[in-house]
């Protein structure tokens, strides 16, 4: 019981992967219905997004 701080770590870990690669994906995913620089821009926000997370994921591992 006295290994809270890494448990909750260990949360925010896994919260972040779970953003990170959901974003990735949804980057990936065809879009039917929206102009093409709207498009561009939604692909490069969730590509930023993403990236953001995965790198947030690797750097509280390391934490742990």
């Amino acid at each position: 019981m006295g290994n809270w701080s890494e448990a909750i770590l260990f949360g925010v870990t896994l919260v972040s992967f779970v953003l990170g690669a959901s974003s990735l994906i949804m980057g990936f995913l065809p879009k039917q219905g929206v102009a093409a620089g709207v498009l561009m821009k939604e692909r490069i926000e969730y590509g930023f997004f993403g990236v953001t997370g995965l790198v947030l994921c690797l750097v509280l591992a390391y934490a742990l």
